[in-house]
C-alpha cells in the first residue's frame, strides 16, 4: 500500500491520472492543456515514472511531427474505480463549501 500511495501522490499525477480516466488516451500538447500549472519537463517525469510503473502506456508514431499518445495501462484500469469515488467525495465537498467543483 505504501508504495501505490507514494506513488499516486506524486505532483500532479493524480491530476494526470484523473485526465486519462475521464478521456482516454491522449497526447501530450492534450494533457499539458489540461492540466493548467504544470510545466512540460514535470509533466514528462511524471508521465515517465508511471509507465515505468506500468500505470500507463506510451504509444510513439514515427512520424514528421512524433505522435506520442499515452493512456491508461490494464494496471492503470484497476485505478479508475477509485479515482472516480474520489471525485464524488471532491464533488459532495465542494458543494458543502459552496465551491465550485471544478476549483483547485
Amino acid at each position: 500500500m505504501d508504495r501505490l500511495l507514494r506513488l499516486l501522490m506524486g505532483q500532479w499525477t493524480s491530476y494526470i491520472l484523473w485526465q486519462l480516466c475521464t478521456n482516454g488516451p491522449m497526447r501530450f500538447g492534450e494533457l499539458k492543456r489540461g492540466i493548467p500549472g504544470v510545466s512540460s519537463k514535470v509533466l514528462t517525469e511524471r508521465l515517465r515514472l508511471l509507465e515505468e510503473s506500468r500505470i500507463i502506456y506510451r504509444d510513439h508514431v514515427p512520424t514528421i511531427p512524433p505522435q506520442v499518445t499515452y493512456g491508461l495501462s490494464e494496471r492503470g484500469k484497476e485505478l479508475v474505480t477509485a479515482m472516480e469515488e474520489l471525485f464524488k467525495i471532491a464533488k459532495k465537498w465542494c458543494e458543502e463549501d459552496g465551491a465550485s467543483p471544478e476549483s483547485p
